[in-house]
């Protein structure tokens, strides 16, 4: 195991055994591989990461949620950090992978990501795999504030693109509207004629139809 490779992922391995396996690429023949291990760093990264959007976004709803839940665990932000950490000089792999590049690096890299996940779970607990996310993560959290701000963008986008809806836009209307002038809140229809409709609340008419994409948006996705 590499000393060096530990100090970045900020933890002192007390079996060096499971950050050994997680380097372990599935072409690197007559060796076990990561494989298992992806499957439960995939699995502690999301629990972390959308316990983090709880806490950073309590207005949100749960389509805006799931939204940004998907940009931060898939597969392209993975590999990001994992090229960030320097994984790939540390991987056990069948000659010619190394020099992967496109999508098969993207999988490689971002799969021996969630690899190094579980290992840090399996050696430390929850504590050091979330010390872990949390800190690499950082940058990509803040970026997806942004996430919010695009989503009727995204949505239009979605709508437009569809020509067996008729390029129909998404259209919005205030289902209600109470509370003081100071504390007002706001439930908004997001509807695209043919494809469905999703309702969204907010402190704002603005806010509630950010929500009612999202939860639009979500559901339409989930439907393809």
């Amino acid at each position: 195991m590499s000393a060096d490779l530990a100090a970045r992922l900020g933890h002192n391995f007390t079996d060096p055994s499971h950050l050994k396996l997680a380097l372990i690429h599935a072409s690197a023949a007559g060796a076990r591989s990561n494989e298992r291990l992806e499957f439960l760093g995939d699995r502690v990264l999301g629990l972390v990461v959308a316990g983090e959007l709880i806490l950073r976004f309590p207005g949100a709803v749960e389509g805006e949620l799931a939204i940004r839940l998907n940009a931060l665990v898939r597969k392209e932000t993975c590999a990001k950090i994992g090229e960030a950490i320097g994984l790939i000089p540390h991987l056990v792999l069948a000659p010619g992978e190394r020099m992967r590049t496109g999508a098969a690096r993207i999988s490689l890299v971002g799969n021996a990501c969630e690899a190094v996940i579980a290992a840090l779970y399996l050696d430390g607990g929850m504590d050091a795999a979330s010390r872990f996310i949390l800190k690499e993560w950082a940058a990509e959290f803040d970026a997806s504030v942004n996430v919010a701000t695009d989503i009727k963008s995204e949505l239009q986008q979605w709508a437009q693109a569809r020509e067996d809806l008729g390029r129909a836009l998404p259209v919005y209307t205030v289902i209600d509207s109470s509370g003081p002038a100071h504390a007002p809140h706001f439930i908004v229809e997001a509807a695209v004629e043919g494809a469905g409709a999703a309702r969204g609340e907010g402190a704002s008419k603005r806010e509630a139809e950010r929500n009612a994409a999202a939860a639009l948006l979500a559901t339409l996705k989930g439907s393809k």
